[in-house]
């Protein structure tokens, strides 16, 4: 990708002349003259297009431009410091971008992240949870968890583990299921794939009953309102450990139905940096074990 020439200068003299509303005092901090300053910032503004200061009689006020662009730049030249000093210092650490499907990243991801931190104690691990949409691109994610098929425009996707599907309830509804049949009285929890129960039906050779009720975007909302007797829930007991081990689901039938699998996505244009081989080479030897 060809970036944009940088005016680093004028962005630094206008970054410390409005953290003190003062090119006289910006100067002093940069060990330049006021008015060189003073020029640097009026180049930026004629390179943008838009005043960032107002001048006034005593100081500086920054313009909505300004304000807009301080904060970005603010944390850019921190961030630059960091790193400068960290590599100086031999303890830099490198940023890494993923989002999760939020199921997968509660009740997978997070128990395992303390092995991954003790491991890799210099990569800066930042997690974001999504209902499987995501923009790799838009976002500036290096990973996204996603679950489905494995196949997203212009990304390379790596298999993670599948996450089959079966009907979960309190011990309470269970008492009232005798055969699969019995599900066909009850609530039936759904998520937004509308095809899933009447392929759980299908695999426990029963004509699937019409679907109405409310429809969730998390199977963790799903399992929560199962938890509360609101009906049965068709959910992945892989993704609801903690519900089982504490009795408050439980799996009535044995019949399962497989929907898809969590896969590791990331941009084909991306270039893998060492942060991203180190997180994908632990992610798929944990989802292996």
């Amino acid at each position: 990708m060809v970036r944009p020439h940088l005016p680093l200068n004028a962005l630094r003299a206008f970054e410390a002349s409005a953290r003190h509303l003062s090119f006289t005092r910006a100067a002093i901090e940069l060990c330049v003259t006021q008015a060189a300053v003073s020029h640097q910032v009026k180049g930026l503004e004629a390179r943008l297009g838009a005043r960032l200061f107002r001048r006034l009689p005593r100081g500086l006020a920054l313009t909505d431009e300004g304000i807009a662009l301080l904060p970005a730049l603010a944390e850019s030249f921190d961030r630059i410091a960091e790193l400068v000093e960290g590599i100086a210092g031999g303890t830099a650490t490198q940023l890494l971008s993923v989002a999760a499907v939020g199921t997968f990243a509660t009740a997978w991801l997070l128990p395992r992240l303390p092995a991954f931190h003790a491991a890799h104690p210099r990569i800066d691990l930042r997690l974001f949870t999504n209902n499987n949409r995501v923009d790799l691109a838009g976002e500036g994610l290096d990973f996204a968890i996603r679950f489905g098929e494995g196949a997203w425009h212009a990304t390379e996707s790596v298999p993670l583990m599948e996450a089959p599907l079966t009907p979960l309830c309190t011990p309470a509804l269970a008492e009232r299921l005798r055969t699969p049949a019995d599900l066909r009285a009850l609530p039936l929890l759904r998520s937004y794939r509308a095809d899933e129960w009447p392929r759980w039906f299908e695999a426990a050779s029963i004509p699937a009953p019409p679907l109405r009720g409310a429809v969730f975007d998390s199977s963790l909302v799903m399992a929560e309102a199962a938890v509360q007797g609101l009906g049965v829930a068709l959910a992945p007991p892989a993704m609801l450990p903690r519900h089982l081990e504490e009795g408050r689901l439980v799996r009535p039938f044995a019949h399962q139905v497989a929907s898809g699998r969590y896969w590791l996505t990331w941009l084909k244009s991306r270039s893998t940096t060492p942060a991203m081989a180190a997180f994908r080479d632990w992610i798929t030897a944990q989802a292996a074990a």
